[in-house]
């Protein structure tokens, strides 16, 4: 590696994402010998990512929407930064470090990688602001050495739109999975009433109303059958769904609420099958942690989350938006045998071993950082 790719910094907007999905990467930028800074706001994953070797460097990002105005502070601040910082290569991870971060080392001259690793609400909910999204990313992107799309659903999009200079986009299987880590697990045993569970910050685009919906209708045939939520509510995001909400759900009977953890293996180990109901995502991280765990999985047939499941293979898909129709992939998970399923886990982890191993996307990123 030469000496101009030496100070790597990389922006996101949350310090726990870079520390949970993208370890394998700076664990192979600090063993090549490159100095790894990351900005980002400071949280409790701030510490590990110090203890990785890491300078980390705190900034100020609102996560709760675009708005250019209260936005600018943010631009001002990164470029800022990276003046100061001085880096020899930015990898940006996330909508606003992409956007805003694109725009800084542009203007500074600095070369920079791009992540889209989801396209979010105003992709979603079209109008105006998605128009002026548009604008900023083919402001930002326009410099950018590389763009790596998690899906082939945005990336043909954010072509098709003419966003992002064509050549230098490229497809990566997420973030990648630690096999080892996330490895294979004994399929939970016939006697106990099956679990379904969702792993995701309670949020309405990631279907949780129509999970809650789902599992009222399927509750009414088989009354046994456990859902479980687990994953942070009252998030900073304008679809967040509050805890006061998730109580009456819970209350009603309709699901349980597990709170948050920094290690979701023990309640994957515990669950017959990983459900998203999710809107859109670029490569939903928890269904890849349940595959590579050998769970079978429920999911929409939407971008990011199609290229995790083949229907009738390691899952069943389901129509976006619709708890009829999710209710409807849970009863054929319910009615088929303990042996169906396990099967469908192990073809899961199967398609996780071929491509979505980390060791496969740390080396995309190393190609082109070298």
């Amino acid at each position: 590696m030469s000496d101009v790719s030496k100070r790597i910094l990389i922006v996101s907007n949350t310090a726990w994402s870079v520390s949970n999905f993208r370890l394998g990467l700076i664990k192979r930028l600090l063993r090549d010998g490159c100095s790894v800074m990351v900005a980002a706001p400071r949280d409790d994953s701030s510490v590990k990512l110090v203890e990785a070797g890491c300078e980390v460097v705190d900034i100020k990002l609102d996560n709760k929407g675009m708005n250019p105005v209260r936005d600018a502070g943010a631009l001002l601040q990164l470029i800022r930064l990276y003046r100061n910082l001085a880096p020899s290569l930015v990898l940006h991870y996330t909508i606003k470090p992409v956007i805003y971060g694109g725009v800084a080392a542009r203007s500074l001259k600095i070369p920079y990688i791009s992540t889209i690793t989801g396209l979010g609400t105003v992709f979603i909910k079209e109008g105006w602001v998605t128009r002026l999204v548009e604008w900023l990313y083919r402001i930002s992107q326009k410099r950018a050495a590389r763009i790596f799309f998690q899906n082939s659903d945005d990336r043909l999009l954010f072509q098709r739109r003419r966003l992002v200079p064509e050549q230098a986009t490229e497809l990566v299987p997420g973030s990648g999975i630690d096999v080892g880590y996330f490895a294979l697990n004994r399929y939970p045993s016939n006697g106990r009433a099956v679990r379904f569970l969702l792993i995701a910050r309670m949020l309405r685009d990631k279907g949780v109303v129509e999970y809650v919906e789902a599992a009222r209708i399927v509750k009414q045939r088989y009354p046994e059958t456990r859902f479980q939520l687990l994953g942070e509510a009252g998030a900073e995001n304008q679809t967040a769904i509050h805890l006061e909400e998730i109580e009456q759900w819970v209350d009603a009977g309709y699901v349980e609420y597990l709170g948050t953890t920094d290690d979701v293996r023990g309640y994957i180990t515990q669950a017959d099958c990983v459900v998203l109901p999710s809107y859109r995502e670029g490569m939903p991280r928890t269904l890849l942690e349940a595959a590579s765990m050998g769970r079978p999985i429920v999911t929409t047939d939407v971008p990011g989350c199609r290229e995790v499941v083949s229907d009738g293979v390691n899952g069943y898909l389901c129509k976006v938006k619709s708890a009829e129709s999710l209710a409807d992939s849970i009863k054929r998970m319910l009615s088929a045998s303990e042996t169906e399923r396990e099967q469908m886990g192990l073809r899961g982890r199967e398609l996780v071993l071929s491509r979505f191993d980390v060791r496969i996307v740390v080396n995309q990123y190393m190609a082109v950082i070298r």
